[in-house]
Protein backbone atom coordinates (compact mmCIF):
# COMPACT_ATOMS: atom_id res chain seq x y z
CA UNK A 1 0.00 0.00 0.00
CA UNK A 2 1.51 3.69 -1.09
CA UNK A 3 0.70 7.12 -0.20
CA UNK A 4 0.08 8.72 -3.68
CA UNK A 5 3.06 7.64 -5.75
CA UNK A 6 5.28 4.31 -6.22
CA UNK A 7 8.02 5.34 -4.09
CA UNK A 8 6.49 4.16 -0.91
CA UNK A 9 5.65 1.02 -0.15
CA UNK A 10 4.74 -1.75 2.79
CA UNK A 11 5.45 -5.63 2.16
CA UNK A 12 2.52 -7.93 2.68
CA UNK A 13 3.22 -10.93 4.33
CA UNK A 14 1.63 -14.33 4.36
CA UNK A 15 -0.56 -13.32 7.32
CA UNK A 16 -1.76 -10.36 5.46
CA UNK A 17 -3.15 -12.48 2.97
CA UNK A 18 -6.33 -15.12 2.67
CA UNK A 19 -7.46 -16.89 -0.58
CA UNK A 20 -11.31 -17.72 -0.49
CA UNK A 21 -13.83 -19.91 -2.71
CA UNK A 22 -17.43 -18.83 -2.84
CA UNK A 23 -20.33 -20.79 -4.86
CA UNK A 24 -23.05 -18.55 -6.21
CA UNK A 25 -25.79 -20.10 -7.48
CA UNK A 26 -29.09 -18.63 -9.97
CA UNK A 27 -32.24 -20.36 -10.50
CA UNK A 28 -33.02 -21.25 -13.78
CA UNK A 29 -36.36 -21.55 -15.11
CA UNK A 30 -37.46 -22.81 -18.74
CA UNK A 31 -40.64 -23.21 -19.27
CA UNK A 32 -42.25 -25.62 -21.82
CA UNK A 33 -43.94 -22.92 -23.85
CA UNK A 34 -39.93 -21.75 -24.72
CA UNK A 35 -38.99 -24.85 -25.66
CA UNK A 36 -42.54 -26.51 -27.13
CA UNK A 37 -42.92 -23.55 -29.83
CA UNK A 38 -44.47 -20.59 -28.35
CA UNK A 39 -42.93 -18.68 -31.00
CA UNK A 40 -44.21 -21.17 -33.59
CA UNK A 41 -40.70 -22.86 -33.46
CA UNK A 42 -38.92 -19.57 -34.45
CA UNK A 43 -37.12 -20.09 -31.96
CA UNK A 44 -36.03 -23.70 -32.76
CA UNK A 45 -32.79 -23.52 -35.07
CA UNK A 46 -32.19 -26.85 -37.07
CA UNK A 47 -29.01 -27.62 -39.09
CA UNK A 48 -28.36 -29.14 -42.25
CA UNK A 49 -26.45 -31.98 -40.59
CA UNK A 50 -29.47 -33.29 -38.97
CA UNK A 51 -27.02 -33.76 -35.90
CA UNK A 52 -29.10 -31.95 -33.37
CA UNK A 53 -30.93 -28.81 -33.41
CA UNK A 54 -30.88 -25.65 -31.17
CA UNK A 55 -33.30 -24.08 -28.67
CA UNK A 56 -33.02 -20.09 -28.14
CA UNK A 57 -35.27 -18.28 -26.00
CA UNK A 58 -36.28 -15.47 -28.68
CA UNK A 59 -36.63 -16.29 -32.26
CA UNK A 60 -33.00 -17.16 -33.11
CA UNK A 61 -32.49 -14.51 -36.05
CA UNK A 62 -33.76 -11.61 -32.88
CA UNK A 63 -30.64 -9.99 -32.29
CA UNK A 64 -31.78 -10.43 -28.39
CA UNK A 65 -31.70 -13.99 -28.90
CA UNK A 66 -29.70 -16.05 -26.30
CA UNK A 67 -28.79 -19.61 -26.87
CA UNK A 68 -29.99 -22.21 -23.99
CA UNK A 69 -29.69 -25.65 -25.46
CA UNK A 70 -29.17 -28.19 -27.96
CA UNK A 71 -31.11 -31.44 -28.48
CA UNK A 72 -30.12 -34.31 -30.03
CA UNK A 73 -30.60 -38.38 -29.66
CA UNK A 74 -28.71 -41.76 -30.33
CA UNK A 75 -27.79 -45.16 -29.35
CA UNK A 76 -25.13 -47.65 -29.05
CA UNK A 77 -23.83 -49.88 -32.32
CA UNK A 78 -24.43 -52.85 -29.94
CA UNK A 79 -28.00 -51.13 -29.03
CA UNK A 80 -30.81 -53.86 -30.45
CA UNK A 81 -31.84 -50.37 -32.18
CA UNK A 82 -28.88 -50.38 -34.48
CA UNK A 83 -29.30 -51.13 -38.19
CA UNK A 84 -28.36 -50.53 -41.13
CA UNK A 85 -31.54 -49.64 -42.74
CA UNK A 86 -32.39 -46.77 -39.97
CA UNK A 87 -32.47 -43.41 -40.80
CA UNK A 88 -29.17 -41.65 -40.03
CA UNK A 89 -28.57 -44.77 -38.49
CA UNK A 90 -24.71 -44.04 -38.95
CA UNK A 91 -25.06 -40.70 -36.89
CA UNK A 92 -27.22 -41.73 -34.16
CA UNK A 93 -24.80 -44.15 -33.24
CA UNK A 94 -22.04 -41.19 -33.68
CA UNK A 95 -23.97 -39.20 -31.62
CA UNK A 96 -24.16 -41.51 -28.47
CA UNK A 97 -20.30 -42.87 -29.11
CA UNK A 98 -19.41 -38.89 -28.73
CA UNK A 99 -21.40 -38.27 -25.96
CA UNK A 100 -20.39 -41.62 -24.39
CA UNK A 101 -16.48 -41.48 -24.53
CA UNK A 102 -16.77 -37.61 -23.26
CA UNK A 103 -18.84 -38.47 -20.62
CA UNK A 104 -17.90 -42.01 -19.83
CA UNK A 105 -14.70 -42.69 -21.18
CA UNK A 106 -13.15 -46.14 -22.23
CA UNK A 107 -12.62 -49.54 -20.97
CA UNK A 108 -9.32 -51.31 -20.66
CA UNK A 109 -9.76 -52.29 -24.00
CA UNK A 110 -10.15 -48.88 -25.46
CA UNK A 111 -13.71 -49.24 -26.10
CA UNK A 112 -16.23 -46.64 -25.30
CA UNK A 113 -18.00 -47.71 -22.10
CA UNK A 114 -22.11 -47.60 -22.83
CA UNK A 115 -24.17 -45.18 -20.02
CA UNK A 116 -24.19 -46.91 -16.85
CA UNK A 117 -28.11 -46.50 -14.94
CA UNK A 118 -26.60 -46.52 -11.43
CA UNK A 119 -22.78 -45.29 -12.07
CA UNK A 120 -21.50 -48.74 -11.70
CA UNK A 121 -18.87 -49.04 -15.05
CA UNK A 122 -17.92 -52.53 -13.92
CA UNK A 123 -21.54 -53.91 -13.98
CA UNK A 124 -25.06 -53.19 -13.45
CA UNK A 125 -27.65 -51.98 -16.47
CA UNK A 126 -27.03 -49.89 -19.43
CA UNK A 127 -28.59 -47.16 -21.36
CA UNK A 128 -27.87 -47.65 -24.65
CA UNK A 129 -30.42 -45.71 -26.17
CA UNK A 130 -30.69 -42.06 -24.99
CA UNK A 131 -31.59 -38.59 -25.39
CA UNK A 132 -29.40 -35.38 -25.03
CA UNK A 133 -29.87 -32.17 -23.27
CA UNK A 134 -26.54 -29.99 -23.68
CA UNK A 135 -27.24 -26.61 -21.75
CA UNK A 136 -25.55 -23.59 -23.12
CA UNK A 137 -22.69 -22.58 -21.10
CA UNK A 138 -24.41 -19.11 -20.19
CA UNK A 139 -26.97 -20.93 -18.83
CA UNK A 140 -25.24 -23.42 -16.39
CA UNK A 141 -21.91 -21.78 -15.78
CA UNK A 142 -19.51 -23.35 -13.80
CA UNK A 143 -21.50 -26.57 -13.41
CA UNK A 144 -25.14 -27.42 -12.54
CA UNK A 145 -25.89 -27.22 -8.30
CA UNK A 146 -26.40 -30.72 -7.29
CA UNK A 147 -30.09 -31.76 -6.44
CA UNK A 148 -31.55 -29.05 -8.17
CA UNK A 149 -32.29 -29.82 -11.38
CA UNK A 150 -36.30 -30.93 -12.27
CA UNK A 151 -37.72 -32.06 -15.71
CA UNK A 152 -41.46 -32.36 -16.27
CA UNK A 153 -42.29 -34.68 -18.97
CA UNK A 154 -45.91 -35.60 -20.69
CA UNK A 155 -46.16 -38.62 -20.71
CA UNK A 156 -49.66 -39.18 -22.45
CA UNK A 157 -51.10 -39.93 -26.09
CA UNK A 158 -50.77 -36.20 -27.18
CA UNK A 159 -47.40 -34.70 -27.18
CA UNK A 160 -49.07 -30.87 -26.78
CA UNK A 161 -49.55 -29.14 -24.11
CA UNK A 162 -51.82 -29.06 -21.28
CA UNK A 163 -50.57 -32.65 -20.29
CA UNK A 164 -52.96 -34.61 -18.40
CA UNK A 165 -50.20 -37.21 -17.20
CA UNK A 166 -46.48 -36.32 -16.90
CA UNK A 167 -43.57 -37.96 -14.87
CA UNK A 168 -41.07 -35.72 -12.77
CA UNK A 169 -37.59 -36.06 -13.87
CA UNK A 170 -35.22 -35.07 -10.74
CA UNK A 171 -31.40 -35.66 -9.05
CA UNK A 172 -32.42 -35.30 -6.02
CA UNK A 173 -29.92 -37.83 -4.33
CA UNK A 174 -27.18 -35.56 -6.58
CA UNK A 175 -26.64 -33.39 -3.38
CA UNK A 176 -24.89 -36.40 -1.29
CA UNK A 177 -24.77 -39.09 -3.62
CA UNK A 178 -23.00 -37.99 -7.35
CA UNK A 179 -20.60 -39.92 -8.84
CA UNK A 180 -17.09 -38.87 -9.44
CA UNK A 181 -16.11 -41.90 -11.97
CA UNK A 182 -16.33 -39.67 -15.11
CA UNK A 183 -13.29 -37.87 -16.85
CA UNK A 184 -15.91 -34.85 -17.33
CA UNK A 185 -16.21 -34.61 -13.83
CA UNK A 186 -19.30 -35.17 -11.68
CA UNK A 187 -22.34 -36.57 -12.15
CA UNK A 188 -25.73 -37.59 -10.49
CA UNK A 189 -28.41 -40.14 -11.23
CA UNK A 190 -31.67 -38.91 -12.53
CA UNK A 191 -34.80 -40.75 -11.21
CA UNK A 192 -38.46 -40.53 -12.87
CA UNK A 193 -41.44 -40.62 -10.74
CA UNK A 194 -45.27 -40.01 -11.37
CA UNK A 195 -46.61 -36.47 -11.09
CA UNK A 196 -50.02 -34.74 -12.25
CA UNK A 197 -52.23 -38.14 -12.51
CA UNK A 198 -49.08 -40.00 -14.64
CA UNK A 199 -48.76 -43.13 -15.20
CA UNK A 200 -46.59 -44.75 -12.48
CA UNK A 201 -43.70 -45.94 -13.29
CA UNK A 202 -43.89 -49.47 -12.49
CA UNK A 203 -42.11 -52.45 -13.90
CA UNK A 204 -38.54 -51.97 -12.96
CA UNK A 205 -36.12 -53.38 -10.28
CA UNK A 206 -35.09 -49.72 -10.13
CA UNK A 207 -37.81 -48.51 -8.27
CA UNK A 208 -37.29 -47.61 -5.02
CA UNK A 209 -39.61 -47.77 -1.89
CA UNK A 210 -41.17 -44.16 -2.73
CA UNK A 211 -41.76 -44.97 -6.07
CA UNK A 212 -38.71 -42.98 -7.75
CA UNK A 213 -36.99 -45.19 -11.27
CA UNK A 214 -33.57 -44.66 -12.46
CA UNK A 215 -34.02 -42.60 -16.05
CA UNK A 216 -30.82 -41.26 -16.43
CA UNK A 217 -27.66 -39.19 -15.74
CA UNK A 218 -27.02 -35.72 -14.96
CA UNK A 219 -23.86 -34.24 -15.75
CA UNK A 220 -22.95 -31.01 -13.63
CA UNK A 221 -20.22 -29.70 -14.77
CA UNK A 222 -20.50 -30.43 -18.57
CA UNK A 223 -24.04 -29.04 -18.50
CA UNK A 224 -25.67 -32.22 -19.89
CA UNK A 225 -28.68 -34.15 -19.25
CA UNK A 226 -28.47 -37.85 -20.36
CA UNK A 227 -32.43 -39.36 -20.81
CA UNK A 228 -32.88 -42.80 -21.37
CA UNK A 229 -35.39 -43.70 -23.86
CA UNK A 230 -37.56 -45.81 -21.89
CA UNK A 231 -39.12 -42.82 -20.22
CA UNK A 232 -41.28 -43.57 -22.47
CA UNK A 233 -41.53 -46.85 -22.37
CA UNK A 234 -44.14 -49.28 -20.85
CA UNK A 235 -43.24 -52.36 -18.70
CA UNK A 236 -41.14 -54.79 -20.78
CA UNK A 237 -41.47 -52.94 -24.01
CA UNK A 238 -37.78 -51.81 -24.24
CA UNK A 239 -35.58 -52.34 -27.01
CA UNK A 240 -32.77 -55.44 -26.48
CA UNK A 241 -29.56 -54.12 -24.77
CA UNK A 242 -27.52 -56.12 -27.07
CA UNK A 243 -28.66 -57.81 -29.98
CA UNK A 244 -30.11 -61.49 -28.85
CA UNK A 245 -30.10 -60.44 -25.05
CA UNK A 246 -32.96 -60.09 -22.71
CA UNK A 247 -35.41 -57.03 -23.18
CA UNK A 248 -35.20 -53.94 -20.86
CA UNK A 249 -38.05 -52.94 -19.01
CA UNK A 250 -39.86 -49.34 -19.80
CA UNK A 251 -40.95 -47.19 -16.80
CA UNK A 252 -44.46 -46.73 -17.71
CA UNK A 253 -47.35 -48.65 -17.27
CA UNK A 254 -48.27 -48.15 -20.65
CA UNK A 255 -46.01 -47.22 -23.36
CA UNK A 256 -46.38 -43.75 -25.03
CA UNK A 257 -47.29 -42.83 -28.79
CA UNK A 258 -44.61 -41.04 -28.97
CA UNK A 259 -44.38 -40.07 -32.52
CA UNK A 260 -48.19 -39.18 -33.95
CA UNK A 261 -46.85 -38.72 -36.93
CA UNK A 262 -46.14 -42.59 -37.56
CA UNK A 263 -48.33 -43.17 -34.67
CA UNK A 264 -45.16 -45.45 -32.90
CA UNK A 265 -43.93 -45.97 -29.70
CA UNK A 266 -40.13 -44.57 -28.89
CA UNK A 267 -38.69 -47.25 -29.94
CA UNK A 268 -39.90 -47.47 -33.56
CA UNK A 269 -39.47 -43.79 -33.88
CA UNK A 270 -35.65 -43.49 -32.66
CA UNK A 271 -35.26 -46.11 -35.88
CA UNK A 272 -37.43 -44.57 -38.23
CA UNK A 273 -37.13 -41.26 -37.89
CA UNK A 274 -34.60 -38.45 -37.89
CA UNK A 275 -32.72 -37.19 -35.02
CA UNK A 276 -34.54 -33.66 -35.66
CA UNK A 277 -37.77 -35.35 -35.53
CA UNK A 278 -37.30 -37.52 -32.32
CA UNK A 279 -35.45 -33.94 -30.79
CA UNK A 280 -38.49 -32.19 -31.66
CA UNK A 281 -41.34 -34.89 -30.36
CA UNK A 282 -39.06 -34.80 -27.09
CA UNK A 283 -39.14 -30.76 -26.72
CA UNK A 284 -42.86 -30.77 -27.34
CA UNK A 285 -43.30 -32.77 -24.35
CA UNK A 286 -41.33 -30.83 -21.85
CA UNK A 287 -43.85 -29.28 -19.71
CA UNK A 288 -41.10 -27.27 -17.17
CA UNK A 289 -37.31 -27.74 -16.97
CA UNK A 290 -35.70 -25.85 -14.28
CA UNK A 291 -31.90 -26.26 -12.04
CA UNK A 292 -30.07 -23.47 -10.15
CA UNK A 293 -26.28 -22.77 -11.72
CA UNK A 294 -23.55 -22.44 -10.09
CA UNK A 295 -20.57 -19.55 -10.73
CA UNK A 296 -17.17 -20.14 -8.58
CA UNK A 297 -15.73 -17.06 -7.52
CA UNK A 298 -12.30 -17.19 -6.36
CA UNK A 299 -10.76 -14.25 -4.31
CA UNK A 300 -7.46 -13.28 -2.49
CA UNK A 301 -7.90 -10.73 0.14
CA UNK A 302 -5.52 -8.58 1.34
CA UNK A 303 -5.16 -6.94 4.29
CA UNK A 304 -2.94 -3.84 4.35
CA UNK A 305 -2.46 -2.30 7.43
CA UNK A 306 -1.49 1.27 8.24
CA UNK A 307 -0.51 1.33 11.94
CA UNK A 308 0.17 4.80 13.65
CA UNK A 309 3.53 5.73 11.99
CA UNK A 310 2.51 4.13 8.67
CA UNK A 311 1.77 6.86 5.70
CA UNK A 312 1.62 9.82 8.11
CA UNK A 313 3.66 11.80 4.51
CA UNK A 314 2.78 11.72 1.06
CA UNK A 315 5.12 11.88 -1.58
CA UNK A 316 3.20 13.94 -3.84
CA UNK A 317 4.67 17.21 -4.95
CA UNK A 318 1.46 18.99 -4.10
CA UNK A 319 1.48 18.05 -0.32
CA UNK A 320 4.80 21.06 0.04
CA UNK A 321 4.88 24.21 -0.75
CA UNK A 322 7.51 26.39 -0.34
CA UNK A 323 9.53 23.30 1.87
CA UNK A 324 6.12 23.30 4.18
CA UNK A 325 3.43 21.15 4.28
CA UNK A 326 0.08 22.40 2.99
CA UNK A 327 -2.02 20.57 5.32
CA UNK A 328 -0.40 21.80 8.35
CA UNK A 329 -1.17 25.26 9.86
CA UNK A 330 2.06 25.67 12.34
CA UNK A 331 5.36 24.03 11.86
CA UNK A 332 4.92 22.31 15.46
CA UNK A 333 1.41 20.44 14.13
CA UNK A 334 1.64 16.36 13.97
CA UNK A 335 1.84 15.31 10.10
CA UNK A 336 -1.23 14.43 8.44
CA UNK A 337 -1.64 13.01 5.20
CA UNK A 338 -5.45 11.58 3.55
CA UNK A 339 -5.18 8.09 1.78
CA UNK A 340 -7.19 7.87 -1.25
CA UNK A 341 -5.49 5.03 -3.10
CA UNK A 342 -4.43 1.47 -2.60
CA UNK A 343 -1.89 -0.05 -5.02
CA UNK A 344 -1.05 -3.81 -5.11
CA UNK A 345 2.97 -4.19 -6.05
CA UNK A 346 4.88 -7.37 -6.78
CA UNK A 347 8.10 -8.01 -5.55
CA UNK A 348 9.97 -6.14 -8.50
CA UNK A 349 7.38 -2.91 -8.21
CA UNK A 350 5.58 -3.29 -10.72
CA UNK A 351 1.98 -2.02 -9.92
CA UNK A 352 -0.57 -4.66 -10.34
CA UNK A 353 -4.31 -3.61 -8.86
CA UNK A 354 -5.63 -0.42 -7.89
CA UNK A 355 -8.36 0.43 -5.54
CA UNK A 356 -10.06 3.54 -5.03
CA UNK A 357 -11.83 4.60 -1.50
CA UNK A 358 -15.19 6.14 -1.87
CA UNK A 359 -13.46 8.88 0.23
CA UNK A 360 -10.45 10.33 1.51
CA UNK A 361 -8.90 8.80 4.95
CA UNK A 362 -7.16 10.83 7.66
CA UNK A 363 -3.78 9.79 8.57
CA UNK A 364 -1.90 11.01 11.28
CA UNK A 365 0.28 9.29 14.23
CA UNK A 366 -2.76 8.92 16.45
CA UNK A 367 -4.81 7.10 14.43
CA UNK A 368 -4.50 3.39 12.27
CA UNK A 369 -6.73 1.39 10.30
CA UNK A 370 -6.82 -1.51 7.85
CA UNK A 371 -7.83 -1.65 4.42
CA UNK A 372 -9.28 -4.87 3.07
CA UNK A 373 -9.04 -5.24 -0.18
CA UNK A 374 -10.57 -7.79 -2.69
CA UNK A 375 -9.62 -9.15 -5.90
CA UNK A 376 -11.86 -11.86 -7.67
CA UNK A 377 -11.31 -13.92 -10.51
Amino acid sequence: MANNTPSSFKALTAEDAVLTRNLLHEAIPITGSIVSGTYSDENIKTYSHGMFESVYDYPYLSSSANHILDLTCGYSATSGLSGATNSQNAKKINIYNQMAQVLVGFDANAAIRPFDQDGDLSAGSKDRQSFFINFARLLSKDEIKKGSFSLQLGCQESYTAPFEKMVTITDFSGTDGYKVNSPAGEYGILYASSSAGGPAPLGSSSVDQNGNVVCGLIYYQAGIAVISSSIFMGTGSGPAATPGSSQVGGLLAQSVRFNPTLNSNVTASLTASTITINSDFLRHRIYNLSFNNTTELNSSVYFCRAHNTDFNYSANPTYLSSSKMVVKNNSQDAPVSFVTTVGLYSPDNELLAVSKLSEPLKKDPTTEFTLRVRLDY
